[in-house]
Protein backbone atom coordinates (compact mmCIF):
# COMPACT_ATOMS: atom_id res chain seq x y z
CA UNK A 1 0.00 0.00 0.00
CA UNK A 2 1.37 3.67 -0.60
CA UNK A 3 0.76 5.63 2.10
CA UNK A 4 1.06 10.09 2.07
CA UNK A 5 3.52 10.87 4.61
CA UNK A 6 3.24 14.49 3.78
CA UNK A 7 1.91 15.32 7.35
CA UNK A 8 5.14 14.47 8.93
CA UNK A 9 7.51 15.95 6.88
CA UNK A 10 5.15 19.16 7.59
CA UNK A 11 5.86 18.93 11.03
CA UNK A 12 9.40 17.83 10.92
CA UNK A 13 9.97 21.53 8.76
CA UNK A 14 7.53 23.36 11.40
CA UNK A 15 5.35 24.20 8.30
CA UNK A 16 1.38 23.61 7.83
CA UNK A 17 -0.76 22.95 5.05
CA UNK A 18 -1.51 26.85 3.75
CA UNK A 19 2.32 27.50 4.09
CA UNK A 20 2.48 24.80 1.44
CA UNK A 21 -0.55 25.82 -0.74
CA UNK A 22 0.77 29.46 -0.88
CA UNK A 23 4.40 28.24 -2.01
CA UNK A 24 3.19 25.82 -4.62
CA UNK A 25 -0.20 27.15 -5.86
CA UNK A 26 -1.75 23.88 -5.10
CA UNK A 27 -5.24 24.45 -4.34
CA UNK A 28 -5.55 24.36 0.00
CA UNK A 29 -8.03 21.49 -0.95
CA UNK A 30 -5.61 19.05 -3.02
CA UNK A 31 -3.13 20.06 -0.23
CA UNK A 32 -5.72 19.09 2.49
CA UNK A 33 -6.52 15.25 0.50
CA UNK A 34 -2.69 14.69 0.88
CA UNK A 35 -2.11 16.06 4.41
CA UNK A 36 -4.99 13.72 5.47
CA UNK A 37 -4.21 10.99 3.50
CA UNK A 38 -7.66 10.90 1.32
CA UNK A 39 -6.19 11.33 -1.99
CA UNK A 40 -6.42 8.17 -4.73
CA UNK A 41 -4.51 10.05 -7.23
CA UNK A 42 -1.66 12.80 -6.98
CA UNK A 43 0.05 14.98 -10.66
CA UNK A 44 4.09 14.60 -11.08
CA UNK A 45 3.65 17.91 -11.34
CA UNK A 46 2.06 18.68 -7.53
CA UNK A 47 4.80 15.94 -6.69
CA UNK A 48 7.21 17.91 -8.14
CA UNK A 49 6.36 21.12 -6.75
CA UNK A 50 5.83 19.78 -3.35
CA UNK A 51 9.47 18.17 -3.61
CA UNK A 52 11.01 21.53 -5.12
CA UNK A 53 9.15 23.25 -1.87
CA UNK A 54 10.08 21.22 0.95
CA UNK A 55 13.67 20.30 -0.57
CA UNK A 56 12.44 17.08 -0.19
CA UNK A 57 12.24 13.98 -2.43
CA UNK A 58 9.70 11.71 -3.53
CA UNK A 59 10.74 9.13 -0.90
CA UNK A 60 10.03 11.86 1.95
CA UNK A 61 6.49 12.02 1.12
CA UNK A 62 5.73 8.92 -0.14
CA UNK A 63 6.45 5.69 1.10
CA UNK A 64 5.26 1.86 0.32
CA UNK A 65 4.18 -0.22 3.34
CA UNK A 66 3.64 -4.03 2.29
CA UNK A 67 0.08 -5.58 1.85
CA UNK A 68 -0.49 -7.55 4.57
CA UNK A 69 -2.83 -9.92 2.12
CA UNK A 70 -0.96 -9.88 -1.37
CA UNK A 71 -2.96 -8.44 -3.92
CA UNK A 72 -0.97 -9.73 -6.94
CA UNK A 73 -1.73 -13.45 -7.55
CA UNK A 74 -0.40 -14.01 -10.47
CA UNK A 75 3.54 -13.93 -12.12
CA UNK A 76 4.70 -12.16 -14.90
CA UNK A 77 3.55 -15.38 -17.02
CA UNK A 78 0.03 -15.57 -15.90
CA UNK A 79 0.57 -18.58 -13.41
CA UNK A 80 -0.71 -18.21 -10.03
CA UNK A 81 1.70 -17.05 -7.49
CA UNK A 82 1.85 -19.50 -4.26
CA UNK A 83 0.81 -17.62 -1.33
Amino acid sequence: MIKIVLSRKLGELRRNQADLARATGIRPTTISELYNEFAERISFEHLDLICEALDCDISDIIVRVPNKEPKVTHDFAGNPKKL
